[in-house]
């Protein structure tokens, strides 16, 4: 059986971790060959990846190269411009992203087991989730470690956080999301703009500007206008600080949750209220199987104090 079909042992969660690095192994496939594929197939670029795997891009070629031949699979497209995942190679890469964090896991276990790990892209919330935090804490006796990650799923995927805190639609294979609130949106613009001097904007009238894209961890994408008036794009970027750099220098007109007008503050942006925009789901998102056995205490934990905000929202208004 060819271990990039379906039914394959290792490749379908159903063997261990070890069982699964034996079979490798016995394939002369080495983990930095798997690493520096899912590195690859992450960043969609052999010069980003390679600095990610701290190797140089010819050594990266080779070992792709060389984990192509062992599985007698094309798992690329290479063109001058750009890196696509063949069907074999997203197969591939959707079993390897929950294969190898078991295998790491396995191999390098944490001393003690005592923190919870959450993950977010950016901006983390303000209030509730510092309350949940501090309760989690004095309730468990584990400490809770939040670190960001430049990445679509904050590390949840690959087993660098035990739970995500991520907005906009999250779909993901053999991950949980829920859903605690929906934000409003709010658009940035250069103070340079036409625009700067208004206090609002509608979400038609976007789509008539040129729009500055997160592509790893943004929550707007150009299929949330209708498709015969959408903004044309001007500027992709892969996280925050690169987004707001680029709309401070009027590169173009950028759309993020409003809490970003009050928590990111930058000189030469200005943040228009949408009105009629679309509001932003903000999720918790964690591993469908396998998850820390605290995720349920730490999710109920958040329900109740959103659910307690927004009341004390409701009785204050």
């Amino acid at each position: 059986m060819h271990p990039l079909s379906r039914d394959a042992g290792p490749f379908n969660g159903t063997e261990s971790a070890f069982a699964a690095l034996h079979i490798l192994l016995s394939m002369s496939i080495e983990l930095h060959h798997l690493r520096g594929f899912l590195a690859l197939a992450d960043e969609k670029h052999f010069t980003r990846a390679a600095k990610r795997m701290n190797v140089s891009q010819p050594t990266l070629s080779r070992n792709i190269r060389r984990l192509e031949e062992l599985l007698g699979r094309r798992l690329l497209e290479r063109t001058t411009r750009q890196v696509a995942l063949t069907p074999a190679g997203e197969h591939l890469y959707d079993q390897l992203r929950i294969l190898i964090p078991q295998l790491e896991s396995a191999l390098h276990p944490e001393p003690g087991g005592d923190t919870f790990r959450v993950g977010f892209a950016w901006g983390f919330p303000t209030g509730w989730p510092q309350e949940v935090i501090a309760g989690f804490e004095e309730e468990t006796g584990m400490s809770v470690h939040v670190h960001r990650h430049d990445a679509t799923l904050a590390g949840v995927d690959r087993g660098d956080a035990d739970l995500a805190i991520l907005r906009g639609r999250t779909e993901a294979p053999h991950m949980e999301v829920v859903t605690l609130l929906h934000e409003r949106r709010v658009a940035a613009v250069s103070t340079r703009s036409e625009l700067a001097g208004r206090e609002e904007i509608r979400w038609r009238e976007i789509a008539d500007q040129q729009l500055v894209i997160n592509e790893v961890s943004g929550t707007t994408n150009l299929a949330e206008w209708p498709a015969d008036c959408r903004p044309g794009v001007s500027v992709v970027c892969r996280n925050f600080d690169e987004w707001l750099e680029a709309i401070a220098s009027n590169k173009g007109v950028g759309v993020v949750p409003e809490f970003v007008g009050r928590q990111h503050i930058h000189s030469f942006v200005s943040f228009l209220d949408i009105p009629d925009a679309p509001r932003v789901p903000l999720n918790l998102v964690y591993p469908r199987l396998g998850g820390h056995p605290l995720i349920p205490r730490f999710i109920a934990m958040a329900r109740a104090a959103v659910g307690g905000s927004a009341a004390a929202g409701a009785r204050t208004g």
